[in-house]
């Protein structure tokens, strides 16, 4: 795969699954600015699958899992969870809506698992993609890196699976 395909290429090239793997308590990425300030002052989350937010990621799942692939999503957390992982939660029913399969782990459940540094998201058992933030949680540079090598694949799959068969359905998960 060439280094510089995209996110939405990757996806929409996945034929079995796309599994993500979030271990950050805090993001702070330019295009969730203005929602999740507006849940910082509202206490109210965008949680319409068709508006302007959501839309363009529910298209890309519902595309995805028309098509026969499992996107299952696993969030590791601090608890009592931050701000964000509140925020995060409350607009876990859309990604559900979308067809994605999501499960929470609190971190202190996690400290035997060897797990990578980075949040990634692995593409058919084939490639991960890594996801760099700055300490502040926005996109540092470079974004996104690719890797195919078999036994980072594996590695980081191993890890994935882990926090996977440990962590609680969305539906049964209390924010403490």
């Amino acid at each position: 795969m060439p280094p510089n395909v995209s996110f939405n290429e990757l996806l929409e090239a996945a034929q079995h699954s796309a599994v993500h793997l979030e271990m950050r308590d805090a993001y702070g990425v330019g295009d969730e600015a203005d929602d999740f300030g507006r849940w910082r002052r509202t206490g109210e989350r965008d949680t319409d699958p068709a508006s302007a937010y959501w839309a363009p990621w529910v298209d890309l799942i519902s595309r995805a899992t028309a098509r026969g692939v499992t996107v299952r999503r696993a969030r590791v957390v601090s608890e009592p969870v931050t701000e964000y992982i509140r925020y995060e939660h409350a607009g876990t029913a859309v990604n559900i809506h979308a067809g994605e399969l999501v499960r929470w782990l609190p971190r202190r459940t996690a400290s035997d698992l060897m797990l990578p540094g980075n949040d990634l998201w692995i593409f058919d058992g084939q490639s991960v993609l890594f996801n760099h933030f700055t300490g502040a949680g926005n996109w540092s540079e470079p974004g996104l890196e690719l890797r195919t090598e078999p036994h980072i694949v594996k590695q980081s799959a191993d890890a994935f699976e882990a926090v996977w068969d440990r962590a609680t359905p969305h539906d049964q998960y209390q924010l403490l």
